[in-house]
């Protein structure tokens, strides 16, 4: 209904639009073969993509491992709501773009400016705009991951990693972020860990049974985490361990 109500607003506007046709509706075909869009199919293409954006900042950069070493952490401090979801995901937003400054940086450079100056076509400035994403996936990817999906997916004999087709990529990407941030969140657990049972310990000693190790443990885990700059050390293993200060 709401399409139809748009359709005729357009023809009352323009009515020598019904005579013509819809111009800016058209696909172009280019000398070499490939095909380029016209503006309004590119923003239509543009405004369908942005319901993918979420998506892609949370299964495409480090957002993922990010998130999950940060709800680990929260877990092993005892604390259950501080800090918030809203804090742990502003903070691993706000990570994620200065980790991944670099690759957004490039594909503005090589992709989006070129295609803004007209210098390049959507689908070429799309193609040059991969590449960088690309890069950065297979950085992070384990081969024992990559191998399995490519197998999944029927490409048995690839030549190097580079040549995985991008969807293939994706999963084998987030399965290694996932086993990657599990490792960093058991490593941030361990110190936790042995003072829970230290606390305990001492407590069953002192024949104090009725009273929970983990009120007592709690104040101990946060002076702990304080003392050694806790928060600092996280965020610089998570950003190191994309490569980034080395």
């Amino acid at each position: 209904m709401i399409r139809l109500f748009f359709i005729a607003l357009m023809l009352m506007i323009s009515p020598h639009v019904a005579a013509e046709g819809i111009d800016a509706l058209s696909i172009t075909t280019n000398p070499d073969g490939s095909q380029e869009y016209s503006v309004t199919l590119q923003v239509l293409a543009i405004m369908t993509a942005m319901s993918f954006i979420p998506a892609a900042v949370i299964m495409m950069t480090s957002f993922t491992r990010i998130i999950i070493v940060l709800a680990i952490l929260r877990q092993a401090i005892g604390l259950q709501q501080s800090p918030s979801n809203q804090i742990l995901l502003g903070m691993s937003l706000f990570l994620t773009f200065f980790i991944m400054a670099p690759i957004f940086g490039q594909i503005n450079d090589d992709a989006v400016q070129p295609y803004l100056n007209e210098k390049m076509t959507s689908i070429e400035a799309l193609n040059v705009a991969k590449e960088p994403i690309k890069t950065f996936m297979l950085s992070q990817t384990r081969i024992k991951d990559l191998e399995t999906f490519a197998k999944i997916a029927g490409y048995d004999k690839l030549n190097a990693p580079e040549d995985t087709p991008f969807m293939v990529i994706i999963p084998a990407f987030v399965t290694s972020e996932l086993q990657t941030a599990f490792i960093i969140g058991f490593m941030f657990f361990i110190p936790f860990l042995i003072v829970d049972l230290v606390v305990a310990s001492v407590l069953m000693a002192m024949g104090m049974m009725m009273l929970s190790p983990m009120i007592v443990s709690l104040p101990f885990k946060i002076m702990l985490f304080v003392l050694v700059d806790g928060w600092g050390l996280v965020m610089g293993t998570l950003a190191r361990s994309f490569g980034l200060g080395t």
